[in-house]
């Protein structure tokens, strides 16, 4: 895939055409496939084993075990191990969390303040117009920080999607926290699960959607690359005076 489309702030036009056509680079941003399914199944291992056997141990256990099997199919096929092992540690937190209290809705407490905590962040982020999108997918599309300097468009469009991410976050508190003071562990499972994937990728074709209407992005590698052509070597004339001459006296290669 060339730069063009890969690192086209989420999006990317084919020749010829002015519509966006959808690419990776924002899913595989926040984790991808694997990302999803890491997110997904210990979860979903805890909640079923929890509603079949009511053994608060048991589902703790068998949740850590198939996060930790994930890790290592990462370990083994070489992948990125940043999401895998950040599960490990998540999911090694709830279960000692839950089996600490004895109250098996405490295994979803830990990721549900995170989310709240996330959600707060991104709207301070927003709201001081350091929006944590932009933070996070600007060296990712090849821009850095230039978005926030030189690129106004694309600081109010990440500033929009960022409170995109705000709302997935205050809708997943607002449905889940009175499920936990209910204390209803299956229905919580259940309600954790349909929360994750589906909203999530929800919130990144929206943003997806923000960005591929904002002005490109600019990229540092080609204002890196760009830089030469500007300065004549050894000259002393400013870079702009040196392209008028070069225009004005250079011959036509048409007439050569």
């Amino acid at each position: 895939m060339s730069s063009g489309s890969k690192h086209g702030g989420g999006s990317a036009a084919q020749p010829g055409s002015d519509k966006p056509q959808v690419d990776t680079s924002l899913i595989d941003a926040f984790g991808g496939v694997r990302g999803m399914v890491d997110m997904t199944v210990p979860g979903f291992v805890f909640v079923v084993v929890f509603t079949v056997t009511k053994g608060l141990e048991v589902s703790s256990y068998s949740a850590f075990g198939v996060t930790l099997l994930l890790a290592l199919v990462r370990v083994f096929r070489r992948e990125t191990l940043k999401h895998a092992f950040g599960g490990v540690l998540g999911v090694g937190i709830s279960a000692y969390i839950a089996m600490k209290s004895g109250k098996a809705q405490d295994f979803y407490l830990p990721s549900m303040i995170y989310g709240v905590a996330l959600g707060v962040a991104y709207a301070i982020s927003a709201v001081v117009r350091w929006p944590l999108l932009g933070v996070f997918l600007g060296p990712v599309l090849g821009e850095n920080m230039t978005w926030r300097t030189q690129n106004p468009g694309r600081l109010a469009a990440y500033t929009k999607a960022t409170w995109v991410w705000v709302a997935l976050f205050a809708l997943r508190a607002a449905i889940l926290f009175p499920l936990y003071w209910a204390g209803n562990v299956t229905w919580l499972g259940v309600a954790k699960i349909g929360l994750g994937v589906p909203p999530w990728l929800v919130a990144i074709y929206l943003s997806w959607l923000i960005l591929s209407k904002a002005p490109p992005p600019i990229k540092v590698a080609a204002q890196e690359e760009e830089q030469p052509e500007d300065s004549e070597p050894g000259g002393d004339e400013p870079s702009g005076l040196a392209d008028e001459a070069r225009l004005q006296y250079q011959p036509d290669p048409d007439r050569g």
